[in-house]
C-alpha cells in the first residue's frame, strides 16, 4: 500500500510530463490492425495512427508532395511512436505486478489538459478527430491511463537526482513556457491562396492541372514572388481581393490540422500547396504569431521541476527499460 501510495504522489507530480524514448530496432509489418504485442498487451495501428497525425500534419506541410524525404521522415516517427507505445506497454506490465492504480479523476483531469493544449479547449474537434482515427473515448481513457502509469513508474523508479537549482528551473521555463501557454487565446495573422480542384472560368481545368497551378505558385512566392499579387490574380476565396491576408484570427477558429500547420512553422515559410479537404490546394505562409498568456513560473514551478528531474534521470530509465525489455516476449505483426 505505501508503494502504492508512492507512486499516486509521483505521477500528481508530472500530468504534463513526456514518457519514454524509443530505441527498439526490429521493423513491424501491419496484420489486421495490430502493430506490435508486448508481455500480451496488444498495440494497435489505430493507437499508432491518433498518435502520429498531428507528425503527419507537420510533414505534409513541410514536403507537400510527399516525396522520399516526407516518406522517410514519417517512417522514422512512426518507428519511435510505436517503440513508445511498446516501452510504456513493459512499464504497465510492472504497475499491475505491484497492484497500483490510477484514480479516475487524475485520468479525466489529464484528458482535459491535452484537449486544452491541442485542440484549445475544444472538445468537438478533439472527439472527431478520435473519430477519424477510429478509436473511442472509452479507448483513448485507456492509452490516457497507459501513459500515466508510464509517467508514475518513471517517478517512482527515478526521482531521487539532486534538486533542481533556481537557475534550472529558469532555464528550463524559458525552454517550455510557450508549450504551457493558454493556447485557446493564440491569434495569427497569415496570407493564404486557395486553388480548387475544378475552376469554373476554364472548362478545360482538372484536378491535375489545378495543382500544377498551385505548385508553380508556391514556387513562385519562394522564389520571392508576391504573394499578396498572386493571390488577388488566382485565389477564388473571400480574402483574394486583400491578397489573401487573413488578420487577427483566433486559433479556435481554425480546423486542427490547419492550426497545428500554422503554428508549427516559423514566420515567413511557405506552407504547401496543401490539400485540407476535398475542395482543393491551400498556400499558406505565416505573417504574425501572437501566443496566448505564459503562465508564471510560480505557476507551473511543479511541472517544470519535475521535467528538469526527468532529464537527470533519463539515462537510468532508459537502462531500466532495456532490462525490461530484455526479458520481455515483443512479438511485431
Amino acid at each position: 500500500m505505501k508503494r502504492s501510495t508512492t507512486l499516486l504522489k509521483a505521477l500528481t507530480a508530472s500530468l504534463t510530463i513526456g514518457v519514454m524514448s524509443p530505441s527498439l530496432s526490429a521493423k513491424p509489418v501491419k496484420v489486421n490492425g495490430i502493430a506490435a504485442i508486448a508481455n500480451g498487451r496488444v498495440v494497435t495501428l489505430n493507437e499508432v495512427s491518433f498518435i502520429l497525425g498531428p507528425i503527419r500534419q507537420s510533414l505534409a506541410a513541410k514536403y507537400p508532395r510527399m516525396g522520399d524525404d516526407y516518406k522517410a521522415e514519417l517512417a522514422k516517427s512512426k518507428k519511435k511512436v510505436l517503440d513508445e507505445l511498446i516501452d510504456r506497454q513493459l512499464v504497465i506490465h510492472e504497475f499491475n505486478s505491484i497492484g497500483a492504480q490510477i484514480p479516475d479523476h487524475v485520468i479525466k483531469n489529464d484528458i482535459k489538459s491535452q484537449i486544452d493544449r491541442t485542440y484549445a479547449g475544444n472538445e468537438s474537434k478533439f472527439r472527431e478527430s478520435l473519430k477519424k482515427s477510429n478509436l473511442s473515448y472509452t479507448r483513448y481513457l485507456e492509452l490516457t491511463k497507459d501513459k500515466l502509469i508510464g509517467q508514475a513508474m518513471r517517478a517512482q523508479h527515478f526521482n531521487d537526482p539532486a534538486p533542481a537549482t533556481e537557475d534550472e528551473l529558469k532555464a528550463e521555463y524559458n525552454k517550455h513556457k510557450r508549450d504551457l501557454r493558454d493556447r485557446s487565446k493564440d491569434m495569427i495573422d497569415f496570407e493564404k491562396i486557395y486553388i480548387p480542384l475544378t475552376n469554373d472560368d476554364d472548362l478545360l481545368a482538372t484536378p491535375e492541372s489545378q495543382k500544377e497551378l498551385a505548385d508553380d505558385i508556391a514556387k513562385q512566392i519562394k522564389n520571392g514572388g508576391n504573394f499578396a499579387e498572386l493571390a488577388m490574380t488566382y485565389s477564388q476565396d473571400s480574402f483574394a481581393a486583400d491578397g489573401g491576408m487573413q488578420k487577427n484570427v483566433k486559433r479556435e477558429d481554425l480546423r486542427p490540422d490547419v492550426s497545428f500547420a500554422l503554428f508549427t512553422e516559423k514566420k515567413n515559410t511557405v506552407i504547401g500547396p496543401i490539400q485540407l479537404d476535398e475542395g482543393g490546394y491551400q498556400i499558406m505562409r505565416v505573417t504574425k504569431q501572437i501566443d496566448g498568456p505564459y503562465p508564471g513560473l510560480d505557476k507551473v514551478r511543479k511541472q517544470i521541476e519535475q521535467i528538469v528531474q526527468n532529464e537527470k534521470s533519463s539515462v537510468r530509465f532508459e537502462r531500466y527499460l532495456a532490462r525490461l525489455r530484455k526479458k520481455a516476449l515483443i512479438k511485431y505483426k
